[in-house]
């Protein structure tokens, strides 16, 4: 069975917008748990600016799955995390005029500095993934710095209005790859309750990381409706994959 980890940090966005305390994105990660997610993942960006320390403190407190920190490959970070002690992290570039993050981590380009920091969060038994763009150097740098696993980058796939049958091949051929170099696939950005299907029956993608799409969903039907009906699509998808 894939994997949902839902991600909150658009609930704190509209918490944000305010400077007050609700909506707060601890109480829809409960939420989230109780409509069927597998995990909570959270990005903590530099400049705070939706989620919060408080939040990923207490998520690390309360949440009943697995935390997954989305976080920039800097010292300060890499400490925050060490002491924090979450499931996982995700490694990801970060750029502060970005409304979201917009591409995948030049793991080729940091090889040195993202090894470290890979290095220093395992030896906190921390599992460690690499956001990469559905490249084949990239991939093969993942396994080459010692990560964990590797998030592909769907978003180039979500952006195609038509025909994504090239884009899901990129992402088959790198997930693909990663399997055979050992690294867990998971996948995330952009996917919805319309284009998520032909990703998910990708059968090396063991987790998906969904957040917009399912908050937006959740202001209609509430927050544990709208993961349920996710991890719905996720079984439909995995058993016609299964069956062929």
């Amino acid at each position: 069975m894939i994997r949902l980890g839902v991600n909150v940090d658009h609930v704190a966005t509209v918490r944000q917008a305010r400077g007050i305390d609700i909506p707060d994105p601890v109480e829809a990660a409960l939420l989230a748990e109780q409509g069927g997610a597998d995990g909570i993942t959270v990005h903590l960006r530099e400049d705070r600016r939706h989620i919060q320390d408080r939040d990923v403190e207490l998520l690390r407190r309360k949440i009943r799955t697995k935390l997954n920190l989305e976080m920039a490959v800097t010292a300060e970070m890499v400490r925050y995390a060490g002491k924090l002690r979450p499931d996982d992290v995700c490694l990801v570039p970060e750029r502060r005029e970005e409304l979201t993050t917009e591409g995948g981590l030049d793991v080729l380009a940091h090889k040195a500095r993202v090894q470290e920091a890979t290095e220093a969060l395992q030896g906190k038994n921390i599992r460690v993934t690499l956001f990469v763009d559905p490249d084949e150097r990239q991939i093969e740098a993942c396994g080459e710095v010692g990560a964990h696993g590797v998030e592909i980058h769907t978003g180039r796939y979500c952006n195609v209005l038509d025909d994504r049958s090239r884009e899901r091949e990129e992402i088959a051929r790198a997930a693909s790859l990663a399997r055979r170099l050992g690294l867990e696939v998971h996948g995330g950005h952009g996917l919805n309750y319309e284009n998520v299907l032909p990703i998910a029956r990708l059968p090396e993608i063991i987790e998906l990381n969904i957040g917009h799409s399912i908050v937006a969903r959740a202001i209609m039907v509430g927050m544990e409706r709208a993961v349920n009906e996710m991890k719905e699509l996720l079984r439909k998808a995995r058993s016609k994959s299964f069956e062929g």
